[in-house]
């Protein structure tokens, strides 16, 4: 992947003004992928997967998943299995507002993941939540349909794509 969010940003605030967007939360990058975009689907969801696994058995497409865990470490959202069932179904990343879990064997999936901890704590598995829907942490609602840029420096996203 070839881009620099700090690039992107200087190449396209004075043309996309407040529709490009910086978020503050500060991620740690778990995947093996340190940069990663795509069109944004978004779940909320408070300690409990079952909806994440079930988007990430679907086609991605290259795709980014955002999860507004409520910014919650007391269990991990995502782990080896459903990151690997993500990389099978094309996803390009997973961004999480709360906590993963196999962090050693997600470093080895040729998938973008960004999540504020690890937790080994398994969560619930009963289907609350919400499936894109716009969600905000850091300043910055994600909206389905819309494009993020994750890279070392950070997360942006743009109301269209900005590169490839």
């Amino acid at each position: 992947m070839s881009f620099a969010t700090a690039d992107l940003y200087d190449a396209h605030y004075d043309t996309h003004g407040d529709a490009l967007r910086s978020c503050l939360t500060q991620f740690r990058s778990y995947g093996s992928r340190p940069r990663f975009s795509g069109q944004i689907s978004t779940i909320r969801c408070l300690e409990d997967n079952a909806l994440i696994r079930q988007v990430l058995g679907t086609p991605g497409e290259g795709r980014v998943l955002v999860v507004d865990g409520g910014g919650s470490l007391r269990t991990a959202l995502l782990g080896d299995l459903i990151a690997a069932s993500a990389v099978k179904h094309g996803w390009a990343g997973v961004v999480v507002n709360g906590a993963v879990r196999d962090t050693v064997a997600l470093t080895g999936l040729d998938l973008g993941v960004k999540a504020l901890g690890s937790n080994p704590r398994k969560s619930a598995k009963t289907g609350l939540g919400e499936v894109d829907v716009p969600v905000t942490f850091g300043e910055v609602t994600f909206a389905p349909g819309e494009w993020l840029y994750s890279d070392e420096d950070g997360i942006l996203v743009a109301s269209t794509r900005l590169a490839p």
